[in-house]
């Protein structure tokens, strides 16, 4: 009879153990909660402006959720302005921004899909671009995906050299060709503050 009870006893005190051990508890005492599930599917979201307007040889990524057959990784907006989707042919993508590019590609849809949700994404800018040559760390041409002033473009190129002019800088403008003074060092004390226009595509920065 004892051997039965210091058995039964054995077996309750190992079957405790292994329950402790399955669930242990967390520091503060309380049980543990499974971590949130992550959603799955977003696209990730576009890093140009809002405002951006797409232009001729931009790369594009567009997805239509839940339709991979229609969705295209990457497209290149062609000479004529136009890219090519699954089923709907060619779309106008020049000239509209991603958002008025997602609404046009969503009504082509509707014929195929119900209630299509699309996402427009820029991959690469080619499209609009300004340069900045001369005396800065990181000289080349450099794409606008949101407004981009002359201070701005400096600081993308890597900041000015120890012998660059700063008083001498100039913009040269693309539209009609005129040529704009920049004082680095009025701009940066907080003078004369009219000079650090918005650059508009094709402009040319030249730091003596």
């Amino acid at each position: 009879m004892k051997q039965i009870l210091l058995c039964m006893s054995l077996i309750l005190a190992l079957a405790v153990s292994g329950l402790a051990f399955q669930n242990p508890p967390s520091k503060g005492g309380a049980p543990q909660r499974p971590a949130a599930a992550v959603p799955q599917g977003k696209a990730p979201a576009s890093e140009v402006s809002e405002n951006f307007v797409i232009g001729l040889e931009d790369v594009l990524s567009i997805n239509v959720w839940k339709e991979p057959e229609l969705s295209v990784p990457q497209v290149v907006v062609r000479p004529d302005g136009k890219i090519t989707i699954p089923l709907i042919g060619d779309v106008q993508a020049s000239g509209l921004t991603t958002k008025k590019l997602q609404d046009a590609l969503a009504e082509r849809l509707k014929e195929f899909v119900a209630a299509p949700t699309v996402t427009v994404t820029v991959l690469k800018i080619e499209s609009q671009k300004v340069s900045i040559v001369g005396q800065v760390a990181r000289p080349g041409a450099y794409p606008i995906g949101a407004p981009m002033t002359v201070l701005d473009l400096i600081a993308r190129a890597g900041g000015l050299t120890e012998f660059a002019k700063t008083k001498s800088i100039k913009i040269v403008r693309k539209r009609d060709g005129k040529t704009l003074l920049f004082n680095y060092k009025d701009v940066i004390n907080g003078r004369n503050l009219g000079q650090n226009i918005v650059l508009e595509n094709g402009d040319i920065v030249l730091v003596p």
